[in-house]
This record gives structure tokens, sequence and C-alpha cells, in this order.
């Protein structure tokens, strides 16, 4: 590993990183706040309400990671998988 922490990429940076959390965080903030002064018509009565967005873009991005982590767990392989086969060769 590299001990310079002033060779490490600018995205890599524990400083950046926070800084960028915090830069999000407030644009999705404002995302929020806006709909107080722009109205949102709802097509199907739920997606009218306050906040919808931010509440379906979190729900919808938790459900794919949990839909992963599920997909994953069937899909993994030993670690010796590739290796296990060398023996016949």
């Amino acid at each position: 590993m590299n001990d310079n922490k002033e060779q490490d990429h600018w995205l890599a940076r524990p400083s950046t990183i926070r800084k960028l959390w915090w830069v999000f965080s407030a644009v999705l903030a404002l995302t929020v706040v806006a709909q107080v002064f722009i109205y949102v018509k709802g097509y199907f009565g739920a997606d009218g309400w306050f906040g919808f967005g931010a509440v379906f873009g979190f729900l919808s991005c938790l459900a794919m990671v949990l839909f992963a982590k599920g997909l994953g767990f069937f899909l993994k392989r030993d670690e010796d998988y590739y290796a296990a086969g060398d023996d016949d060769v």
C-alpha cells in the first residue's frame, strides 16, 4: 500500500469522500424541499405524496442490494472451484 497520503487519488482520500457525502446529501435534501414549491401531479395516487420520489428511490435501491446479495448467495462458488478440476489433467 502507498504510505504517502498525498499521492492517493483525490477520490480515494477520506476528506474528499466526507465532502462528497455532504454535497450529495445537500443536493438530495434540496430536491425534496423543492417539492414544496413545485407541484407534482401524481398519476397513481401515492406518487403525489410529499417526498415519494426519495422514499421510492431509497426502497428501490435497498431492494436491488438485497436481491443482489440473495442472488450472490445462490451463485457463489467455493474458493477452490477452478482449482478442484486440476487433479484430473
